[in-house]
């Protein structure tokens, strides 16, 4: 009997062989009722017969959410106006999601009464520290089980045998030779093939789009329109935020954008190589990009650009539930006033063509940009600016010093050595 007993723990639940196996495993090593919970955050898996398999593993009920559209609107367009981007190429799929999932796997404990959750998450990988940082910050007092870092179980073979035993259904299909994690904004392919660096991923790995060379030799257009920071239409349509990147991921697809393969350092320590596609978020993030250029002065822009990295580092780290979040979030929503007009862009062959932007709040002048008109800028003022600007340099050159530090005389460390 566990020492720390446990009357009714809420489990995160997708229906397959982990969660399957989840579910007796609790029931027999802590004693405890199992209520799961299914988060439909836009994965498109068919949620038909999860209820009928939970009930047959031995839960006591299942509870499904439909968090499409709070995804969309609330994590996932916070993220897009951030610019956040993991080492360079991650838009960070899979990690903002782990904070809405945990937030209401949190609520569900307290409607059913239970004191613990419990997620299938391994103990090499981010998702464990994300959901159990969430559990953390919004209830303390719930106890977090996870069965990967506790049980014997090491194989698949390990857990259909554990199944079997106890006669409880578990998915019959062929076990993909990737492991993937999907939701509306993107999916990510990890292991397999892709264990080895040195390899190009087999175009029969993608779900989400068609190779660029394979994609329509033709062009096509997008157009969308913003509301400070928020996307509200596409194509002149009014759309939620659910239904505009579900329908960019179709048009993103079909022209093999958003394709992204990446080294990356997971929080654990580790390197792991992954693929992701995140064709309608791609095609966001560029229009954002593009109609911030038109409307931010330089130094927001500049300094966005720093938040853009710890926004990505700390969403990565499951810190989304934290003041520093919610501070950043409130210096970026306070430069997305002006963020507030349509953009144009040409899809073609996995790239993504800036073809028009306007806003009302445009800080670009015609009448100051152009070669050819004097009277609103005067051009003999550029020599005081260059003289000023330059002083530094012109101090350097009149004290005969070299332009950079590569050429000065090196310390002579010898003085610091023991004798």
């Amino acid at each position: 009997m566990n020492p720390n007993p446990v009357k009714k723990v809420v489990l995160a639940y997708s229906g397959g062989l982990d969660t399957s196996v989840i579910v007796p495993w609790l029931k027999e090593n802590y004693g405890c009722q199992v209520v799961c919970f299914t988060a439909d955050v836009g994965q498109g898996e068919e949620l038909d017969g999860l209820e009928e398999k939970a009930l047959a593993s031995g839960a006591e009920q299942l509870v499904v959410g439909d968090l499409k559209e709070e995804f969309a609107a609330d994590y996932l367009f916070p993220l897009m106006r951030s610019g956040a981007v993991y080492e360079r190429k991650y838009l960070l799929g899979t990690s903002v999601a782990r904070p809405l999932i945990a937030k209401h796997l949190v609520d569900v404990a307290h409607q059913v009464g239970a004191d613990a959750l419990a997620h299938g998450a391994t103990g090499k990988g981010n998702d464990q520290v994300r959901f159990e940082l969430t559990a953390m910050a919004l209830d303390p007092r719930l106890r977090v089980i996870a069965p990967w870092r506790e049980w014997e179980i090491r194989s698949r073979e390990d857990a259909l045998a554990y199944a079997a035993a106890r006669n409880i259904p578990v998915p019959n299909t062929l076990k993909s030779i990737y492991s993937r994690d999907r939701n509306l904004w993107h999916i990510s392919h990890e292991g397999g093939p892709l264990e080895e660096t040195w390899v190009e991923p087999d175009e029969d790995m993608f779900q989400l789009s068609v190779s660029p060379q394979n994609a329509p030799d033709q062009p096509e257009y997008v157009q969308i329109t913003f509301d400070s920071g928020t996307p509200t239409q596409l194509n002149g349509q009014k759309m939620t935020p659910y239904q505009l990147i579900k329908q960019l991921n179709i048009i993103g697809g079909v022209h093999g954008i958003g394709r992204a393969d990446l080294v990356e350092s997971r929080l654990v320590g580790m390197k792991s190589h992954g693929v992701y596609e995140t064709p309608g978020g791609t095609i966001l993030v560029a229009a954002h990009r593009e109609l911030e250029s038109l409307v931010l002065d330089r130094a927001t822009i500049q300094y966005k650009d720093v938040i853009a990295l710890k926004y990505a580092e700390i969403l990565y780290d499951g810190l989304w539930f934290t003041p520093l979040r919610e501070a950043l979030d409130a210096f970026i929503d306070s430069t997305q006033g002006p963020v507030t007009g349509v953009v144009r862009l040409k899809l073609y062959k996995g790239n993504i063509i800036p073809a028009g932007c306007k806003s009302p709040f445009s800080l670009y002048r015609e009448d100051f940009a152009t070669f050819g008109q004097e009277d609103v800028y005067d051009q003999s003022d550029a020599v005081g600016f260059i003289h000023l600007y330059g002083l530094p340099l012109k101090v350097r050159a009149l004290n005969e010093l070299p332009i950079s530090g590569l050429n000065m005389p090196k310390p002579d460390y010898s003085r610091f050595k023991r004798d």
